[in-house]
């Protein structure tokens, strides 16, 4: 099932540029564009080498792949309902598979390995974004968000912590101390990584150690959000209304619109790794950029 927009829709593109000294971020007379809006809730967009874009209709149990031609389609159906998804150095897609709280990694065959299923013999509570550092080793959050398809009601983690499984397979707890995680992404120089925590409305900075582990942890700003992403200069998007961007030092540079009721992720991919893509409610979304994203 193949669209080539077929529901492109220039949208007038509502945005600021909230610090003067600071370059203008998205590219001069570009539109928001979108793409389609055909899902029931989109989230958890990933870019593979080629600038491909794979995003998931959670509620649908689908991944959805927007390839760097401009080229949509189904590309999973029956994705054990994942949330967040990313790119492992070999090309597999890893995903949180919500349906039964668990951390998979899908093949180029579309073959699936359950890499985590619970910590200290007790169900997790329902990985929802992730990301992999430069030896392999996986962070991935795990908050509590009761669905209505789970056949438990009750979670049995009595926090909601964001973990580190290494390229072993060994897992730890890598953060704690969270009303409820959500997004987290590391730095290109696998220094820092960025936590937020949605259940108290910001977001932290942590050193980030060659062996996984995380520590000094900083207040980076006090905004919440759901997932996030970072361009080549290490500026730190977040998202929920709309997408603001914040440079490393937490100062507000911009914010981008987007019409919907929730802005859930985003990434960059494309050709160049210039276009920005935004998962938004029932929407998919992109626009172009003055940065590359970070490798």
């Amino acid at each position: 099932m193949y669209f080539k927009f077929i529901k492109t829709l220039m949208l007038g593109l509502s945005f600021m540029a909230l610090n003067t000294s600071a370059q203008n971020l998205v590219k001069e007379g570009a539109k928001l564009t979108l793409i389609s809006d055909q899902f029931s809730f989109t989230e958890g967009p990933a870019a593979d080498k080629k600038g491909n874009v794979y995003f998931t209709d959670q509620p649908n149990d689908k991944i959805w792949k927007y390839s760097n031609k401009g080229v949509l389609s189904l590309y999973m159906d029956g994705s054990g309902r994942a949330n967040g998804l990313f790119f492992d150095k070999d090309g597999n897609l890893l995903a949180c598979a919500d349906n039964d709280n668990e951390l998979w990694k899908i093949d180029k065959d579309k073959n699936v390995e359950v890499l985590v299923k619970n910590w200290n013999n007790k169900r997790l509570n329902g990985p929802n974004d992730l990301w992999i550092d430069a030896n392999g080793g996986i962070y991935y959050s795990d908050p509590f968000y009761k669905r209505d398809y789970w056949k438990h009601t009750e979670r049995e983690q009595e926090e909601q912590r964001v973990y580190y499984r290494n390229a072993a397979g060994d897992v730890e707890i890598a953060a704690a101390d969270f009303v409820r995680p959500n997004g987290l992404i590391g730095d290109k120089l696998n220094s820092r990584m960025y936590i937020t925590d949605i259940g108290d409305k910001k977001t932290y900075v942590y050193d980030m150690a060659t062996d996984g582990t995380l520590s000094n942890k900083k207040l980076f700003c006090e905004q919440g959000s759901d997932g996030m992403t970072l361009d080549e200069l290490g500026n730190v998007y977040l998202v929920g209304k709309g997408v603001t961007i914040y440079s490393p030092e937490g100062e507000v540079l911009e914010k981008i619109d987007v019409p919907e009721g929730w802005t859930a992720n985003i990434t960059f991919g494309g050709k160049k790794n210039k276009t920005l893509f935004i998962t938004a409610s029932k929407s998919f979304y992109s626009i172009e950029m003055n940065v590359k994203g970070a490798k």
